[in-house]
């Protein structure tokens, strides 16, 4: 999952090697953490927020494929 979220943002942010995701178990949700150059967060969350929005649905749809709960924050 830590690859799926590095490819979806690393190709549109100007600072690809400072893409880092960081995953967090609490009980049965997962947590991953993206954290980008701050350079790059208006990239990262979009217009209105629909940039991260979109990657938190991809996120999510791919946590359920394996079976877990899975949500991702954004931060700088």
């Amino acid at each position: 999952m830590d690859e799926l979220i590095k490819g979806i943002v690393a190709p549109f942010v100007d600072h690809p090697d400072d893409v880092r995701v960081v995953r967090e178990q609490n009980n049965d949700e997962v947590t991953y953490i993206l954290t980008v150059n701050k350079a790059d967060m208006g990239k990262v969350i979009g217009k209105k927020g629909r940039m991260a929005s979109a990657i938190r649905t991809v996120v999510h749809a791919a946590g359920l494929a394996h079976h877990e709960k899975a949500t991702l924050t954004i931060r700088e």
